[in-house]
Parts: C-alpha cells; structure tokens; sequence
C-alpha cells in the first residue's frame, strides 16, 4: 500500500496528550494517530458490535473441535497467548475476523 503524505495540525495542548497517549502505548506519534484512525474506520460487522467483549467461560469452549459457541453461533478460536484452553480459565472476546474470534484470558 503506497503511503500518503499530508500535513496534520494541532493545538499544543492537543499535541501534548496524543505524545502522552502514543508514549504510553509505546508507539510513535505518526504511528499512534494511523492506529487510531484505523480503528475508528474498521467496517462495523455483528461480531464487533455484539460479541467483541464479551466473556466466555473456558469450560464452554469445545477444544476437540476448535470451536465455540457465542449466541448460538460456532466460530472457530485462537488463543492470542498461543497456549491451550484451561477451562478453569475465562476468555474474552478481544477480536473478530469473519468467523475466527481471538480469545484473551482474563488476567
């Protein structure tokens, strides 16, 4: 994807949260503003309006088939950590891509 360039102004008081936000988030400047631009303009699908979020208990993930059930609807799962399901364990929903949802253990 070819980049463009164009020139983005700012108050100063404005510029100094978005240095402190992007600092915070270990990004640069440039960085932190695609980041959320990006964001703010991902297409809104039914996954990320109803199930990004959500908690889902370990135990109702189905490990032998690598699917689980949210609303009544089979996805298919990953763990964004790469380890197995603990099903003493809670998930939460961190992403949806078409029929694949990220799971994140609740710390």
């Amino acid at each position: 994807m070819a980049e463009k360039k164009f020139l983005l102004r700012l108050d100063h008081d404005l510029y100094e949260q978005v240095t402190a936000k992007a600092k915070s988030e270990n990004r640069s400047i440039n960085n932190y503003i695609v980041h959320l631009l990006q964001e703010s303009t991902k297409q809104e699908t039914f996954e990320n309006r109803q199930i990004v979020g959500q908690t889902i208990k370990g135990s109702e993930i189905l490990t032998e088939s690598g699917l689980v059930s949210v609303h009544g609807i089979y996805y298919r799962y990953i763990l964004n950590n790469g380890q197995a399901v603990d099903v003493q364990d809670d998930y939460t929903i961190i992403e949806a891509n078409g029929n694949i949802l990220t799971l994140e253990p609740l710390k």
